[in-house]
């Protein structure tokens, strides 16, 4: 039980610490990852919110994804697609309303910010097994209806939708570059850390109640 909330609340504060994350990438004018140049892009042109765009898209790849994969739809995903989204939103219109960039260097900053924050928040919220985000799902449906590797699978959907999103107006850069060959030691790295974490809060409260 108590390993539960504490995965529990490692979900909600990943959920809470990426979508800070995607928000310091789109301040900082530098690009972000291929579905959140997207997203910004849909919103852009057409209007909405970002987080709005996520949670549509989010709906239309569960869709997609009962259909590639031949199963039923993983509706837990909507918890996961409407908190990244509710919080983008939370920190885009409230937190970061009026803010600016004032100098090259703060760009690179928040780029960085950016990059951590993502990373930590991933690493965190899969400490908890549950409602998967769609776009991960993606990569297991492409899998299974081709045969490529997953490595191959999730590439070849990042560079489309990331191909997609430039011709969209999307914020691409350097920032998109960095995220595709490095987000993924940075959610290993933190993975391992929040993983450790949650064992010694585990472990540490039943030590005591047993003395």
């Amino acid at each position: 039980m108590k390993e539960l909330s504490y995965s529990i609340l490692f979900y909600i504060m990943g959920m809470l610490l990426l979508s800070f994350g995607v928000t310091m990438l789109i301040l900082s004018g530098l690009g972000t990852g291929a579905w959140d140049a997207l997203f910004y892009a849909l919103y852009d042109l057409i209007g909405l919110t970002v987080g709005s765009w996520i949670f549509i898209v989010g709906i239309a790849l569960m869709i997609l994804n009962s259909f590639l994969l031949k199963a039923r739809i993983d509706y837990a995903a909507v918890i996961t697609i409407f908190l990244i989204g509710a919080f983008i939103d939370f920190w885009l219109l409230i937190v970061f309303q009026d803010f600016s960039i004032s100098s090259t260097v703060m760009s690179y900053v928040l780029l960085a910010i950016g990059i951590t924050g993502m990373g930590s928040g991933i690493g965190m919220y899969l400490q908890f097994d549950f409602a998967k985000n769609p776009i991960d799902n993606l990569m297991m449906a492409v899998h299974y209806q081709t045969g490529w590797s997953l490595a191959v699978s999730k590439s070849s959907i990042e560079i489309l939708v990331m191909i997609i999103a430039f011709i969209l107006g999307g914020p691409i850069g350097i920032g998109t570059i960095i995220i595709a060959f490095g987000i993924g030691p940075f959610v290993q790295f933190f993975f391992k850390r929040f993983q450790k974490l949650k064992s010694l809060l585990v472990n540490g409260r039943k030590v005591t109640q047993t003395v």
